[in-house]
């Protein structure tokens, strides 16, 4: 798998994390930074879901590199395909390796149960950017491996043979413009990824775009994410009126997101929504096939607010030190070096987790266009994570824009209006139980 499956994790499975002992006690001990790479030794195994990068032999050569400063580590990766899935069940027990990601079924709250604290907060995000993510009681539990902006990766000679040479700026615009690929070119104007499913988990990192708002993602907790105006109702309705007007593949349920790459960069596919991780990879897979790199853009959501378009840039998979870990200081040790010496972040064009590093190159089109790039608080996170749990409705996970899906293409009953009722109804409930 050359992606994270974000948030494939089911409810049921975070209800079991949660909720077990096998790994639920305290740490046993913080893994803060090593202070003499001499000292540092150990044998360490790190959970990737980059299988790619380990059969390609990229992830052998950073282990040599880190080798060369820290000479009495060893480390040892294990390529997990289904990364959430598997994952999730090994932390009932403390064989979850040294260094892992932080699967998106664990609870925020729940950090200090699995993983070694990093550090204070006030002293980490000295150094790191995006610590609050992994913040809890001032202690830091996991760093960023990088982070991304949100937008479109779109085929721009698609686009340009359908006659669009500017950015569509609104909702109304931006199906025109898919309508005029349907009609125009023999290019499937919008892909969902449907059938692999943690693409469609990518919408919610629309939370805080529509309105360029720092605080979108906190306001979650204190009121309805579909009501009128909001981000939420903004992209949902989007892929709704993208579905229900036939923009996108026939059959949702055959879709490959490995094939997608491909299909992205010959032209065969317009449009899809994804992180901005994904243009070195719709990048690659042009050149292998080959096509010009360059034809690979990337846009933002179609939505400007005074004259402005806006890009929420968040985290991607956070690296966390497993609590029950033998070497600690070992396994710090690499997620440092990773970060900061590795050029890893650079090497997947995305935005470093280290603070004062320069953007990457494939961004450089927002910094022209004068996108607002936006940080959003987390300080209301696990809360929005209690109230969604409670809710059962699972915005990291794509059930339900599957769901949605299935109603605007009419394999599913209901409207819009009325599953965004049904949604709003549900998150009101729990966020009332959990007295917000």
């Amino acid at each position: 798998m050359t992606r994270r499956a974000l948030a494939a994790a089911a409810l049921a499975g975070a209800v079991l994390i949660t909720g077990c002992g096998g790994s639920g006690g305290t740490t046993s001990g913080s893994a803060l930074p090593p202070a003499d790479a001499a000292q540092v030794s150990g044998d360490i195994t790190v959970l990737t879901h980059r299988t790619d990068l380990i059969a390609d032999g990229t992830m052998k050569k950073y282990a040599d590199e880190f080798t060369k400063v820290y000479p009495k580590v060893h480390v040892t990766y294990e390529g997990i395909t289904d990364y959430e899935g598997e994952v999730k069940i090994r932390m009932n027990t403390s064989n979850y390796g040294d260094v892992l990601l932080i699967p998106a079924a664990i609870a925020k709250n729940d950090y200090p149960k699995f993983f070694a604290p990093l550090g204070a907060s006030a002293d980490v995000s000295r150094t790191y950017d995006f610590t609050a993510k992994a913040t809890v009681g001032e202690q830091v539990y996991g760093l960023a491996s990088f982070a991304n902006a949100n937008g479109f990766v779109y085929n721009r000679s698609v686009w340009a043979q359908a006659g669009i040479t500017t950015w569509p700026k609104t909702r109304e615009e931006f199906l025109a413009d898919l309508q005029a690929i349907r009609t125009k070119t023999g290019s499937t104007p919008y892909y969902t990824n449907y059938k692999d499913g943690w693409p469609l988990t990518a919408w919610t990192s629309a939370v805080g775009t529509t309105g360029c708002d720092t605080l979108a993602n906190d306001r979650l907790a204190a009121g309805d994410p579909w009501a009128e105006g909001s981000d939420l109702r903004a992209s949902d309705t989007l892929l709704y009126d993208i579905v229900h007007g036939k923009l996108s593949e026939e059959d949702p349920a055959t879709t490959n997101w490995e094939n997608s790459k491909t299909q992205l960069a010959t032209g065969k596919i317009a449009t899809m929504w994804l992180g901005s991780w994904s243009i070195v990879q719709m990048q690659q897979a042009a050149v292998k096939a080959g096509k010009d790199a360059s034809e690979i853009g990337y846009m933002p959501f179609p939505a400007q607010k005074d004259g402005a378009f806006c890009s929420v840039v968040a985290p991607d998979y956070q690296y966390a030190v497993n609590a029950h870990s033998a070497h600690k200081p070992a396994a710090r040790a690499w997620i440092d070096w990773m970060l900061t010496k590795s050029g890893y972040a650079d090497a997947s064009q995305a935005v470093s987790a280290v603070k004062g590093a320069p953007m990457p190159t494939t961004l450089k089109p927002y910094s022209d266009a004068g996108v607002k790039l936006v940080t959003l608080s987390e300080d209301k996170t696990a809360l929005v994570h209690t109230i969604d749990n409670a809710a059962e409705i699972g915005l990291q996970k794509p059930d339900y824009r599957q769901h949605l899906i299935d109603v605007a293409r009419g394999a599913a009953s209901g409207d819009l209006a009325s599953e965004f009722a049904a949604l709003s109804k549900k998150w009101n409930a729990a966020r009332k139980d959990a007295g917000s």
